[in-house]
């Protein structure tokens, strides 16, 4: 992706047994039922919770990971660019009177100056406010793409998890001590077995020419304009 946006928040806590996961697939209608091989018989095993093993997904890279994701993570950074113009130009414009107001303070009479404050602190404001309000409508946005995608992803988490044995997976989005994993090996992360299943699944085919940036981790967000304050000390006569 050519943009960065704020993390999305997943409203599943991705950590739970297979069972688990699995009845409740069957019983949110707003989540498809976990798919089962045809004429297989249910694992027991599985279903009871009595699997030891452990596996890991990192949710968060398994959704922008696949075609779907990639396909539309990228759309919406197109469709989010001409907000990130706007804030640009906003900013240049704040950027510019805090510069007038420094270099020509002291040739300003009490009253221009002041009107100058005034003008650049509720453009300041002003600007604050649309980089909050495109932030949360950015995140909001990613949200709902991760939430489809997540919706479809779980049933097929929950059949390569059942097939493979495993009685319990782990998100491994966030590090240690946010999330839940001190360290796991990579011979039990299950996240490429799942995108590539996932892809197969989707028939979305691959990016022609793939997007290697993710959107932005545990801490990153979109670039905020300049926030500073005017750098004058002088106080404004009443």
């Amino acid at each position: 992706m050519t943009r960065t946006f704020a993390r999305f928040l997943l409203a599943t806590v991705f950590v739970f047994s297979v069972a688990a996961l699995a009845q409740s697939a069957s019983a949110d209608p707003g989540l498809p039922a976990a798919p089962s091989a045809a004429g297989s018989t249910p694992d027991t095993t599985v279903a009871s919770g009595t699997a030891n093993k452990i596996g890991t997904i990192n949710i968060e890279q398994a959704i922008f990971a696949s075609n779907e994701g990639q396909r539309d993570f990228e759309a919406l950074s197109k469709k989010l660019e001409p907000k990130q113009t706007e804030l640009k130009n906003m900013n240049d414009e704040v950027e510019s009177l805090k510069k007038q107001l420094n270099t020509q303070e002291g040739k300003l009479n009490d009253d221009s100056r002041n009107a100058l404050m005034k003008q650049v602190e509720e453009k300041q404001k002003r600007l604050e406010r649309s980089v909050q309000d495109a932030r949360d409508d950015a995140q909001s946005q990613q949200n709902e793409i991760a939430q489809r995608i997540l919706q479809k992803m779980a049933p097929i988490i929950v059949k390569y998890a059942g097939d493979k044995g495993f009685g319990l997976i782990m998100d491994t989005s966030n590090p240690w001590p946010q999330g839940p994993v001190l360290w796991a090996g990579p011979s039990v992360d299950i996240t490429k077995a799942i995108v590539e299943a996932y892809n197969a699944q989707s028939g979305v085919p691959a990016p022609t020419k793939p997007v290697t940036t993710r959107p932005a981790g545990s801490t990153s967000k979109p670039a905020a304009p300049s926030t500073t304050k005017p750098s004058t000390t002088t106080t404004p006569q009443k």
